[in-house]
């Protein structure tokens, strides 16, 4: 050691020195490896020592999310675990056998972990498995290896991982993976009690699983075809060789348990904070690699049912949505804030005197309700963020906890006191309080934030102060209150006590050290909140809360892509990517950092349809965390901030300057302290004045959207003095209310004439803004808003008297005058053709008029957002709009069929990607096109639909013609909105010349942790050039489609005939089963009418019924009573009065309200006509319309289908060898490759997509393969995915 102390690159951590890889290199000879390690000054150092890191070994607290790490674990939880350690101790034998020592591992595992959710036990010849759920049939998640202590020689240490240990969890692991086709074991381990060695499953992927030779060998092997036939053979001759050459490339975790065994057993209980990282790495979180409470995209369901319920609503599925709404009367509480707030509203008749009602519904229910709601949710969002100051106080200042804990019943008992320290106490500065409440709240800060002033809807309507402070709620049954003796409370409470203690029955203190948590609280952060209020306010407009390590993913690729860019624009450097711009910039000269700063805080990033904020808070911790990584985040004195700052699982971190492996904490009366807080709160108040912006059509997304940024920003609130908190900007001008999609003028309009109109330049604009985001009161707020507002609507006019529609209006009009007014005074009659071009004229000028008359009233227009001017940021110095860098997001996903009146309006719009039976999501990735600069980057994640769906064709050809797609990542299957059963993609383009080279991938992971990392293993480049389905495929895929499209003919081109089973409009009148068919024929009269009843009444299949080998017949039969058969049903009365029985207006097809669908068929005939009636009787090849695969089958007998079954027939085709074809694997490969899915496993099975499968018209039926000429590798590798 006396060596490591004279290298200068070693620092002191405490009492353990790191040392970068280049100097250890001078000590201990070559280590390939290229990340930090840790050479140790204290022997009992439990995370640091015991194992010298020959082969990247990593330490416990390495190998954790950092994320995970921070999440405190409760008192009892290291309690229980402190308890087992000891148990396992005192129970270990060194001189009990191999099996003994297994059964204390397992015990240990499951009492502390696993009993009661996941099994736990042996499996074939493996030691221990831990499954992946509580039943013994789940796949196995994690393998585990166990040696005796005394058994050196199998097992492995840090010297020599190659011993027999690793041999076998290689071939288990094999097993697992190549035979058994498990994609979900997350990690591997081997274990003598003492020693713990963790592999990551990924590793053994790679290594292992992905080298086709070692696959070879284990696959010939256990066929039988290798030169040894037993295990032993496999270690020492295939395993052993292959470990050798990939063991520098094997990261593992070690510990020992023994370095932990005096810190369990001392009696300090603070000395138990060192026992977390050890905890958690044996958890299922880690091991399982399970979400985690604090982590972005798990939803505490526990705190969001009681907040709910206390709020007063309720959750609902209808079909496959969830719905947040007011729960049905007699289920109501009527002490709950909605209630009371609705009580209050219709009793002050409120909603008659809104000025804008009709636009929070149509119905007078409607509007009571969403007024209701909008005003819950902002009191709501205020006091959770009270709720998060407070926490941020009280970790301030934990010596004196007491004064900062102000929002409890003790001192907060009625709403009016709420409302006061609303806007009497965190909206007034200290010199401007009342001496009462400067004396009732002295420590709590003056916030200066626009959410903490009353809106506009409490003007017009309530304040949180009329709701009435005596009503109580019922406590949920599952209420997270306790009683003195630690039950669960029962009862009822006052509505704002219920509230406010079961809000401190939560920590909402995110942020600090790891320690644990002495009072048995659940933590809640600001990212579950986001997706609390997503969930509340989104349900209606195809909103999803979208994970954290997608919004991670999509805003570093979008921002350091935009970075590279705006760099290379700026300072004409020719850069391909982060890393060599990483090189160029010098952080160590402040020049350099000031410029680099500049040009970074230049770049402009929008997402349109807001919702809770996430991707903008994402966007903002990856600036942040990017100017770390450039080595370029400085302080206000232009000093480099040398704390590193990573973001993990959505979250910004930030680590001491002297120790990457403790979490930075905040601690006012410590000068680097206050300069690392102060530098971050302004990073972020910069970025979120200059360069994030975000509209959303829903006010209530807006308002919670600003709650979330300026919940960041509190996050690193920071002392000006003393007492008092640095204020919060006004971010409200950045976030903004309205529909991105509807905009009354055009982006090239020309604000010249306006601008000299109004004597305003486009810089006092800008700075009009800039002060409002810093106004210092109120007063200066009002007045800079009025200034803003009128600069607006002077643009509004000005533009509107030179509008298009104007401009037209008035040609008309000329043309009108001159040709039949002025001219009539010296012309005879008008010639008929004259005549016909004046009611033309007429007509086109009335219907102009209508329109400016509806544009004047605001009816076409309501709600549209003003891209040309709201955000003087995109605008250059000229009034000329530029655009922004990046637009980003998860726009809503809904038909625009069903959009009522706002798909004709959009349909006005001219939008190249709109087609009416398209999604409104194709609409916003072309409004992103408009919206950007050129070379600006668009990256959203929407429904993948557009890929190979029909409609999706338009957005296809916009995104070839107008963009270059760069990335585009298909989660097929992959459920990526926890309420949402859609299938997404992440599409990212340029506004630029399309280069026909696309990175490509398919996300197959479902537990998938790293998603960067995920496509950079899996994804290739793929040219997408023509306006067919959009597919993804590998290199050996790619030749597999190219020689089954090339050798085969498209169905479409056989003589087929592809038909749809009967659709009858009403099933349960025209399917019946035996009674009723028995019965309608027991009611015919006559042996005549029996006998034409009984013509007309044929059996029936339906999807379902179809199996693998043939179908199941459910005893269902139709009333065939098709258009196309001209039936009389005079002629049976039997039937007539079976139908009947459902009632005319029912079955009458005239598309009236509980009516069929309109069509011109008669009452009692179906709704299809279906003219191919005789084939039923033909022999024919049948499918569902939904299968998990391909599944055709022939019936030659006379049979009848319903809507979910297509069926083909032909005159001349043999069908038996289309079947042998079609019932493949290849084909069902392919066409699974070309459909579109449904979920994990179902496919569509849509009439456009069959008849593009390509038949050999002379293949051999009995070698599909041959048919196709594919290669035995690529028969291989379609066999390899059919193989269970």
């Amino acid at each position: 050691m006396g060596q490591a102390r004279r290298v200068g690159q070693v620092r002191q951590v405490g009492q353990v020195k790191r040392v970068r890889v280049r100097a250890v290199r001078e000590i201990v000879g070559q280590v390939r490896c290229k990340k930090e390690i840790f050479i140790c000054g204290l022997k009992n150092n439990p995370y640091l020592c015991g194992c010298q890191n020959k082969y990247l070994m990593n330490n416990i607290i390495t190998a954790l999310n950092k994320a995970f790490l921070k999440l405190k674990p409760s008192r009892s939880e290291i309690n229980e675990f402190k308890t087992n350690f000891k148990r396992l101790f005192t129970l270990i034998n060194d001189n009990e056998s191999e099996e003994y020592n297994k059964n204390l591992i397992s015990d240990f595992l499951k009492d502390t972990y696993y009993k009661q959710a996941y099994f736990m036990n042996t499996k074939e010849r493996k030691d221990l498995v831990i499954r992946n759920g509580a039943l013994p049939d789940n796949t196995a998640g994690v393998i585990i290896e166990t040696k005796k202590f005394s058994n050196k020689s199998e097992m492995v240490t840090c010297e020599n991982l190659n011993a027999k240990a690793l041999q076998e969890l290689v071939w288990y692991f094999l097993g697992e993976r190549i035979t058994q086709k498990n994609i979900d074991i997350k990690h591997l381990i081997i274990t003598n009690v003492y020693e713990w060695f963790i592999f990551d499953a990924q590793i053994f992927e790679k290594l292992f699983a992905q080298n086709k030779t070692l696959v070879k060998h284990y696959t010939d092997f256990i066929n039988g075809t290798a030169l040894g036939n037993k295990t032993e053979h496999f270690y020492k001759e295939i395993a052993q060789p292959f470990i050798d050459k990939v063991k520098e490339e094997l990261h593992y975790t070690y510990f020992n348990l023994k370095d932990f065994q005096s810190i369990v057993e001392n009696d300090n209980s603070q000395d138990d904070n060192e026992l977390i990282p050890l905890y958690k790495i044996l958890s299922p979180q880690h091991l399982l690699k399970l979400p985690f409470v604090n982590d972005s995209n798990t939803l505490d369901k526990g705190f969001y049912a009681e907040l709910l319920h206390i709020i007063g609503l309720a959750e609902t599925k209808n079909g496959g949505q969830i719905l947040i709404e007011r729960p049905k009367e007699g289920e109501r509480n009527e002490g709950t804030m909605l209630e009371e707030t609705i009580s209050k509203l219709h009793s002050l008749n409120k909603i008659k005197q809104l000025k804008n009602a009709a636009a929070y519904g149509e119905t007078y229910e409607e509007r009571l309700f969403n007024v209701a709601l909008e005003l819950n949710i902002t009191w709501i969002n205020r006091v959770l963020f009270l709720k998060l100051l407070e926490a941020q106080l009280i970790a301030y200042h934990k010596d004196n906890e007491q004064d900062y804990a102000f929002l409890n019943f003790n001192k907060i008992t009625e709403y009016d006191i709420l409302e006061r320290l609303f806007f009497e106490v965190l909206a007034k500065d200290y010199n401007d309080r009342s001496k009462e409440i400067a004396a009732a709240y002295p420590k709590i800060p003056y916030l200066n934030s626009s959410l903490f002033e009353p809106t506009e809807l409490e003007h017009s309507t309530l304040l949180i102060s009329n709701l009435p402070d005596d009503k109580t709620i019922p406590l949920l049954p599952t209420t997270v209150l306790k009683d003195t003796q630690g039950k669960k409370r029962t009862g009822a409470l006052k509505s704002l006590q219920y509230l406010l203690d079961f809000l401190d029955a939560y920590d909402f203190s995110s942020e600090g050290s790891v320690e644990i948590q002495e009072e048995n609280k659940t933590l809640i952060n600001a990212a579950v909140l986001g997706l609390i209020f997503e969930k509340i306010n989104g349900y209606k407009d195809g909103s999803f809360f979208t994970p954290g390590i997608i919004t991670m993913y999509m805003c570093e690729e979008s921002l350091r892509k935009a970075t590279v860019q705006k760099f290379n624009e700026i300072k004409g450097w020719h850069l391909n990517n982060f890393d060599e711009l990483k090189d160029r910039i010098d952080p160590f000269n402040k020049e350099a950092r000031e410029e680099a700063n500049a040009i970074i805080n230049q770049i402009r990033i929008c997402d349109p349809s807001v919702g809770s904020g996430h991707y903008l808070v994402s966007a903002l911790n990856e600036f942040i965390a990017m100017k770390s990584d450039l080595k370029i985040l400085q302080d206000e004195h232009k000093n480099r901030i040398h704390h590193q700052i990573k973001i993990e699982n959505d979250e910004l971190l930030v680590y001491e300057a002297d120790d990457n492996e403790r979490f930075f904490r905040y601690n006012p009366k410590n000068t680097e302290s206050q300069i690392v807080q102060k530098t971050l709160f302004n990073e972020k108040k910069t970025i979120i004045e200059n360069c994030l912006f975000g509209v959303d059509i829903n006010p209530n997304s807006v308002k919670i959207c600003r709650l979330r940024l300026w919940i960041e920003l509190l996050k690193n609130a920071y002392y000006k003095n003393a007492t008092e908190l640095e204020t919060l900007p006004n971010i409200d001008i950045n976030i903004k209310n309205g529909n991105s999609l509807l905009s009354r003028f055009p982006l090239d309009t020309d604000l010249k004439t306006a601008l000299k109109k109004t004597k305003i330049s486009i810089a006092e604009y800008k700075n009009a803004f800039h002060k409002y985001q810093n106004a210092e009161n109120k007063e200066q707020k009002w007045e800079l808003e009025h200034f803003i507002d009128k600069i607006k609507n002077n643009f509004r006019t000005e533009i509107n008297k030179n509008s298009k529609e104007v401009k037209e209006l008035q040609k008309l009009k000329t043309e009108y005058f001159l040709k039949y007014e002025s001219a009539q005074l010296f012309q005879d009659a008008l010639t008929p053709a004259q005549e016909k071009h004046k009611k033309q004229l007429e007509s086109a000028i009335e219907k102009i008029e209508t329109e400016i008359e509806a544009i004047n009233s605001n009816k076409i227009y309501e709600n549209a957002f003003e891209w040309r001017f709201e955000f003087p940021q995109v605008l250059d110095d000229e009034g000329n709009y530029i655009g922004f860098d990046i637009v980003v997001g998860n726009p809503p996903y809904i038909q625009l069929q069903k959009m009522g009146e706002m798909t004709t309006i959009l349909e006005k719009m001219s939008f190249q990607t709109f087609a009416r039976t398209g999604d409104i999501y194709c609409l916003f990735y072309e409004k992103a096109h408009q919206l950007l600069k050129q070379g600006g980057i668009c990256n959203f994640i929407t429904s993948n639909k557009w890929m190979r769906a029909g409609y999706g064709e338009v957005t296809r050809k916009f995104f070839i013609e107008n963009t270059n797609p760069l990335i585009l990542i298909d989660f097929a299957g992959v459920k990526v909105f926890e309420t949402a059963t859609v299938d997404v993609n992440i599409l990212l383009y340029v506004k630029e010349k399309n280069t026909f080279n696309t990175l490509a991938c398919i996300v197959k992971d479902k537990e998938l942790k790293e998603l960067s990392l995920y496509v950079k293993q899996h994804a290739q480049y793929t040219q997408f050039k023509n306006v067919n389905s959009w597919v993804i495929l590998s290199d050996i895929e790619q030749r597999i489609k190219a020689k089954i499209e090339a050798i085969g003919t498209p169905l479409k081109d056989w003589d087929i005939n592809i038909y749809r089973g009967i659709l009858t409009g009403y099933n349960e009148a025209f399917i019946i089963d035996k009674a009723k068919k028995e019965e309608i024929l027991a009611n015919c009269k006559t042996e005549a009418e029996l006998q034409r009843t009984a013509e007309i009444i044929r059996p029936i299949l339906r999807g379902r019924d179809i199996k693998q080998y043939g179908y199941e017949f459910a005893d269902l039969y139709i009333i065939t009573t098709f258009p196309s058969l001209k039936i009389d049903i005079e002629s049976y009365p039997a039937v007539k009065q079976h139908l009947l029985s459902f009632g005319y207006d029912r079955l009458k097809q005239t598309g009236d309200k509980g009516a069929r669908k309109k069509t011109n068929n008669k009452w009692f005939e179906t709704q299809d006509s279906i003219s191919y009636w005789e084939d039923f009787s033909k022999q024919k090849i049948v499918y569902s319309d939904i299968s998990e695969r391909l599944n055709f089958q022939i019936i030659e007998n006379e049979i009848y289908f319903n809507n979910t079954i297509y069926f083909i027939t032909s005159q001349t085709e043999d069908l038996t060898y289309l079947l042998k074809f079609l019932s493949s694997n290849l084909i069902d490969w392919y066409y699974k490759s070309l459909s579109v899915q449904l979920g994990e496993k179902a496919i569509r099975m849509f009439t456009i997509y069959v008849l593009n499968i390509p038949i050999p018209k002379k293949g051999n039926r009995d070698n599909i393969y041959e048919s196709y000429q594919l290669t035995e590798e690529e028969e291989e590798f379609i066999e390899s995915l059919y193989h269970n």
